[in-house]
């Protein structure tokens, strides 16, 4: 048996498998200990070993590899299962899932989640594109729950999987360059977190998405409890509660699951902006659907801080104040960071697209933006479709420079805002390693502002 992923190898190597890793750019040491530790042997830095990848009876493939892949295509065409990290450790486990994907918001409802079930004291691991390994924790630790974010590469290679607890928040285009450039190809990808849920199990999602909704419709009768949530206040809903479900009520955060309802004003919210009043929804619903009472939520919500990377200030510097929103990889994601924002904006945008469509942003752009700053190797399909604008607009090939372009165009009292709509891989290692870059030069700048 083969695995692309330390973690899945660790538990494969526990499960008593015969186990080698290949993975074409070099491991970090954290996982390299992991295999030494566990004498695993693994190959790096190089193409990968086609003869004892075909040899294997099982592969585990990396999220990251597509489909495509001609490795990956022969495999399939030999009857090799191919299956998800994530698969191969529902395999070995017990524990209660509440599995969370969706466009945009899944990172922060999966960790305003997990900080619920964590401080009302349940026994709970973090994993998926978020915390640690799943198949990791499975192999050397004994969790009762997991709260997993899924992405639609996780989701692709799942079979057997079953969700206790699935939420979408929402499904907007994102990754089609992955999907043949086929929104239902992607779609279906994201409603897999459905699959295999039984009359015991609950499906959470945003009742005003219309794919979402379209795809219920297609999919009915679904065998799950389906537990919606709205924006909408129950006089726009024509006092017809969502029982079970959750909505706005003069001023309030209303969560009905029949047998107890959770409500906290808005304004005591941890996180401002429409988007986190869906995320802390989904996240009360699951918390209650696991059984945790309401004012341990309440508690758990006012001191949860928010997720890095997503809308985060970062410093103010010659009364400019600029936030890093670098999480921000798709179109819909930046439509939620410019709907925030309540000063003039400079934005940063570009990276590695996907297959976007700005159509979504352009009046967002048009209204709260005064300039803008494209950060990336290939901009064109940027200037074709801003500069019609009339705005200054500038290139960057490095964040130092898009930073500095920005400091130019800023006036005191507005906002730069890096909500980039793509990728990193262009310039950068990940949104993380771009989300870091910005927060140093602003700690730079501020640093060298505070001495003058």
């Amino acid at each position: 048996m083969l695995f692309c992923g330390a973690g899945a190898a660790v538990l494969a190597k526990v499960k008593g498998f015969d186990v080698f890793l290949s993975d074409m750019s070099p491991i970090k040491d954290k996982y390299k200990e992991w295999l030494q530790r566990w004498d695993i042997p693994y190959e790096e830095g190089h193409e990968h070993t086609a003869e004892l990848i075909l040899n294997a009876d099982e592969v585990i493939k990396s999220p990251g590899i597509p489909l495509t892949a001609p490795l990956v295509m022969e495999l399939l065409k030999k009857g090799t299962p191919v299956i998800s990290e994530i698969e191969f450790a529902g395999r070995y486990t017990n524990a209660k899932m509440i599995c969370i994907t969706g466009s945009n918001g899944k990172t922060t409802t999966t960790m305003m989640t997990y900080h619920i079930l964590k401080e009302a004291g349940l026994n709970v691991g973090l994993a998926g594109n978020v915390g640690q390994s799943l198949a990791y924790q499975v192999a050397t630790q004994n969790f009762d729950y997991y709260v997993i974010e899924l992405s639609s590469f996780q989701l692709d290679n799942m079979y057997d999987f079953k969700a206790n607890v699935s939420v979408i928040m929402n499904i907007t285009p994102d990754h089609l360059d992955r999907y043949d450039h086929k929104m239902q190809n992607y779609i279906d990808a994201k409603m897999r977190i459905l699959q295999n849920q039984d009359k015991e199990d609950f499906f959470i999602y945003w009742n005003e998405d219309p794919i979402v909704t379209k795809e219920i419709q297609k999919r009915e009768p679904l065998r799950m409890k389906l537990v919606p949530f709205t924006g909408k206040s129950l006089k726009e809903m024509g006092d017809h509660p969502l029982t079970p479900g959750a909505y706005l009520k003069d001023g309030k955060m209303v969560v009905d699951l029949v047998d107890q309802v959770i409500d906290i004003d808005v304004n005591e919210l941890p996180l401002p902006g429409p988007h986190n009043l869906y995320n802390t929804m989904a996240a009360t619903i699951s918390a209650g659907i696991a059984g945790i009472k309401k004012e341990a939520i309440r508690k758990a919500l006012m001191s949860f801080k928010g997720v890095e990377h997503r809308l985060e200030k970062c410093g103010v510097v010659d009364g400019v104040q600029y936030i890093n929103d670098s999480k921000a990889t798709n179109v819909n994601s930046c439509w939620y960071a410019l709907m925030s924002m309540k000063t003039p904006t400079v934005l940063i945008l570009g990276g590695k697209d996907k297959g976007n469509d700005y159509t979504e942003i352009e009046e967002l752009v048009r209204e709260r933006c005064t300039a803008l700053v494209y950060m990336g190797l290939h901009n064109e399909k940027l200037h074709d479709f801003f500069d019609k604008q009339g705005k200054p607009v500038a290139d960057a090939l490095s964040m130092r420079e898009a930073l500095e372009k920005c400091r130019a165009f800023a006036k005191p009292g507005d906002t730069v805002l890096l909500s980039p709509c793509c990728a990193s891989f262009d310039l950068f290692k990940s949104y993380e390693d771009r989300g870091d870059q910005m927060k140093a030069i602003v700690a730079e700048w501020e640093k060298v502002q505070s001495k003058e």
